[in-house]
């Protein structure tokens, strides 16, 4: 397995190294459904870069036995038909967009043979990867015998892996609030903020973070949001007449930073999206 060089800045690396092991499982779970390679990726943190942590999935895909390496290819829809819900496989099979009705119908024809020769779905590295090449590998592929099949499968679940994993620590989607007081005509200082994000559709919601709004009533130092995150949620603990908290829910674009400002009163409170 190719791994890139180390990146000692990354951003959602500190996320990972610092979040507590629900929020982090949960997260690992959305990139390799193996149970086992979740747990010793946990258990090495923390991570000094992101060139350790690709070090690390490297030894724990390798250490994967016959179960677990089961259970994360299980968990891989088929080229050509990526799950609606996993934004993730959406994105890597890309290459298959631009497929004709054919191509789609030989594919789903090699997929099914596949299956029906190794017993799992066919696994492969598509990002960046045409339609065209996808067909080839899986033609070629079709020819080893079962226990190359399975080394090579190893390998391509280590590469995805490693991709998955480089984007959630390189993340760089951001988040910052502004809170203002308008029957104060003022900021609203120390109001507690939760911000939670979600790995998917399916996903349950993961506190990420906790912080205060300062003087000015910003909230800017928030930490990075995790790659795969397609939304997240600002939780302000307003305590006003009627409302004990306001909550705001949006959706995440990877590499914008998202400043999500409330306008509070006793009765009634709006957001935007800010600048």
């Amino acid at each position: 397995m190719t791994s890139r060089p180390p990146h000692q800045d990354a951003p959602g690396l500190a996320w990972l190294n610092g979040a507590e092991d629900r929020a982090v499982r949960a997260a690992l779970h959305r990139l390799c459904a193996a149970p086992d390679w979740a747990d010793r990726l946990l258990a090495a943190r923390p991570y000094a870069d992101t060139g350790a942590l690709l070090a690390a999935n490297e030894a724990a895909v390798a250490a994967l036995g016959p179960a677990g390496l089961d259970a994360a290819v299980a968990a891989h829809p088929r080229i050509g038909r990526p799950d609606p819900a996993d934004p993730a496989s959406a994105r890597e099979q890309r290459g298959m967009d631009d497929a004709d009705a054919a191509l789609r119908a030989e594919m789903l024809e090699l997929n099914l043979a596949y299956q029906g020769r190794f017993g799992h779905t066919f696994l492969i590295r598509a990002t960046g990867l045409t339609a065209t090449q996808l067909r080839d590998a899986l033609r070629t592929r079709l020819g080893n015998d079962p226990a190359t099949e399975r080394a090579v499968t190893r390998t391509e679940l280590g590469r995805i892996n490693a991709l998955r994993l480089t984007r959630l620590a390189e993340s760089t989607a951001t988040v910052s609030t502004h809170v203002l007081d308008t029957a104060q005509g003022r900021p609203a200082s120390g109001v507690p903020v939760t911000l939670s994000v979600r790995l998917g559709r399916e996903a349950p919601w993961a506190r990420h973070a906790t912080a205060h709004t300062d003087a000015d009533g910003r909230c800017g130092a928030l930490p990075a949001l995790p790659g795969g995150a397609d939304a997240a949620r600002l939780t302000f603990a307003v305590d006003t007449p009627f409302f004990p908290e306001a909550a705001v829910t949006f959706r995440v674009v990877p590499g914008e930073h998202h400043h999500v400002p409330l306008l509070l009163s006793p009765y009634g409170h709006s957001v935007y999206r800010g600048s």
